[in-house]
């Protein structure tokens, strides 16, 4: 059975209104929730982006959902060490209901130390052994690493989870997809694409969950809606690997100059056809997706959730049932 969870954009929200919509969430039937982890938002019409544990732990204390962190690089920016504590804490304040969800990132955020950006292929051996110096100290043993990319001399994490964080791994790509199903926990992804999903499963991953995440803009105005998504999420639409090298949310904003409304509004649902939303999600569980995070763009939250809760998530769950 897919689980349902919704998206809490940090780019968007400050940390309070993230706060209300977790509950939002849960009181519309959501299963789990899951939370950017950004230095910087997109662009600067978003207009925010708090620090992601603080918010993880002041949710914890609202709601009873599990919650996964989508996604955090725990290369640059962040030593692992440091992050590792940072989610073993988080287990903990949530009573073993954290996920850790871990990607190579985007210099956007990984750039403000002055740290050379590395490829893609580094990054990806930056991420292996993090995860490695990670899961050791999850542990709760002093470990001390000497490695290609990391140092960690006599270090132990006192307050631990009883159970180890479940690291998901996220990627774009069929060696991102290889690397989750060989070491991760789960795999992370942003479309339903089967090839993905395929290679996943065949390198490790055949009993490990698949997670995806799609932003909707439920409006009653869909041309509205389409100006909303413009306005704040064109980024979405842009090709290749822009999202992974630009730099500011001025580059951002200057790539997004070649995003239309036209293009929002075929590859974004947007509006209140309840239908098209449902097809919208029905096409990640068609892909065998375990789990499906919803994010609602622009300020029509309450509407979303009513929507959602009354009408969307029963049907998807009804049409699970009569499939099965």
């Amino acid at each position: 059975m897919t689980s349902y969870g919704y998206f809490l954009s940090s780019e968007e929200f400050p940390p309070g209104e993230l706060i209300k919509q977790a509950q939002m969430a849960e009181e519309a039937g959501f299963d789990a929730l899951a939370i950017s982890d950004h230095y910087h938002p997109w662009n600067d019409e978003q207009g925010q982006s708090a620090f992601v544990w603080s918010t993880i732990g002041a949710i914890s204390q609202v709601t009873s959902l599990p919650i996964t962190s989508f996604v955090t690089c725990p290369t640059v920016r962040t030593h692992p060490a440091v992050v590792a504590q940072a989610a073993a804490t988080s287990g903990v304040i949530t009573g073993g209901k954290f996920r850790f969800g871990v990607g190579t990132g985007e210099a956007l955020n990984e750039h403000i130390l002055g740290d050379r950006w590395p490829p893609a292929p580094v990054r990806m051996e930056m991420l292996e052994e993090a995860i490695d110096i990670i899961r050791r100290l999850f542990t709760g043993k002093q470990i001390s690493h000497h490695g290609k990319y990391y140092t960690v001399e006599n270090a132990r994490l006192y307050t631990v989870p009883q159970e180890p964080v479940p690291i998901h791994i996220s990627g774009l790509g069929r060696k991102a997809a290889s690397l989750a199903g060989r070491i991760g926990d789960g795999f992370i992804t942003i479309g339903p694409n089967r090839t993905l999903i395929e290679e996943f499963r065949k390198s490790g991953g055949a009993d490990k969950p698949v997670i995806g995440g799609i932003k909707v803009c439920w409006a009653h105005d869909r041309e509205e809606a389409v100006g909303t998504v413009h306005r704040l999420w064109p980024t979405e639409q842009l090709p290749g690997e822009l999202l992974q090298v630009l730099p500011t949310p001025k580059h951002f904003e200057q790539a997004s100059q070649l995003v239309t409304p036209q293009m929002i509004d075929h590859n974004v649902t947007c509006g209140n056809d309840v239908d098209e939303h449902l097809n919208t999600v029905r096409a990640f569980t068609e892909a065998d997706f375990d789990e499906v995070y919803i994010s609602q763009i622009g300020p029509e939250q309450r509407e979303f959730f009513d929507a959602y809760g009354e009408r969307i998530l029963p049907q998807l769950r009804s049409g699970e049932h009569d499939a099965r």
